[in-house]
């Protein structure tokens, strides 16, 4: 069902609806192959995520979504890198587990979920046992999130905006909140409103994650409150002030600096008045979390 989506490429809002079985390309510029940069143990993410050994994750070419600011701009503004076909990223996969991870991770898999999917389904015939984790943008098509029940084990979207206008603005694409609030439902409705651990580290659920941009803390009260209205309070959220400018933002006059403190409490503070009951934070200070893909070992852990 999900490789059929590729003969007329539905797999996000977007519907381009290209035949990507046969060469064509849409806005994502992917065929019906795979295209990975890298599958490295990921020490970074949120501590029920990443444990003591690491998230599998998978860091994947191109996205959906093309946020002047990504942080992943090497990678995911770009098509470039291996082309595992469907057992060779099965093989990735469960090299991940013989390294001790406590997941597979892939990021971002929404243009890509037809391969992925396929090669962790032969991952799990050859013996992987570890959850499978959906880190996503966010602008995600609800159908075919529910074709995603029963492979899915953690759902990891962002929720970037919560305005249409800031969505177009930054990324580029229309009613980010409506099609994330139905993605949203949906996930919770197959995992739960809340993460299940196994002893310390994440088993089942779904964490929302919230990137504060500078400039713009009205836009992070407007996101938090259709999550509030839209989903639950019980809803785990990780509330992030790591934005740094990239490259193509430097000088924007909102973008071109890092959150300050202040901006970055009164988001916490404006979760916690809402209601919300789990929320993972981040210090504020000068250390830049961004990746850098040109290095073999792109983050500073």
């Amino acid at each position: 069902m999900l490789h059929d989506l590729l003969r007329c490429c539905t797999l996000c809002p977007r519907q381009c609806r290209v035949d990507r079985t046969r060469g064509e390309l849409g806005f994502c510029r992917l065929g019906a192959e795979a295209v990975m940069d890298r599958a490295v143990p990921h020490y970074g993410e949120e501590p029920p995520l990443s444990g003591h050994c690491g998230a599998g994750t998978i860091f994947f070419s191109s996205c959906n979504l093309k946020c002047s600011y990504c942080q992943n701009y090497q990678i995911s503004h770009v098509v470039q890198g291996e082309r595992p076909d469907r057992l060779a990223l099965a093989e990735i996969m469960l090299s991940l587990q013989a390294r001790g991870c406590h997941n597979i991770e892939p990021v971002t898999p929404t243009p890509q979920t037809p391969q992925i999917m396929a090669a962790f389904l032969a991952a799990r015939e050859q013996g992987l046992t570890l959850p499978l984790v959906y880190n996503c943008g966010g602008y995600e098509a609800a159908e075919v999130v529910a074709l995603l029940e029963g492979m899915v084990d953690i759902y990891l979207p962002d929720f970037k905006y919560g305005s249409g206008e800031a969505g177009l603005l930054f990324s580029g694409v229309p009613a980010y909140p409506t099609h994330a609030v139905a993605a949203l439902r949906e996930m919770v409705r197959q995992v739960g409103d809340d993460l299940e651990l196994d002893g310390e580290v994440a088993a089942r659920g779904v964490l929302i994650r919230h990137l504060v941009l500078p400039g713009n803390v009205e836009n992070s009260f407007a996101a938090l409150r259709l999550i509030q209205e839209n989903i639950a309070t019980c809803v785990p959220l990780s509330i992030m002030s790591q934005y740094s400018p990239t490259p193509a933002v430097v000088g924007h006059a909102a973008l071109g600096r890092r959150v300050t403190r202040q901006e970055y409490e009164s988001v916490v503070n404006f979760a916690l008045d809402l209601g919300f009951e789990m929320i993972f934070t981040q210090e504020v200070n000068d250390q830049s979390l961004s990746p850098d893909f040109a290095k073999e070992a792109p983050f500073n852990w």
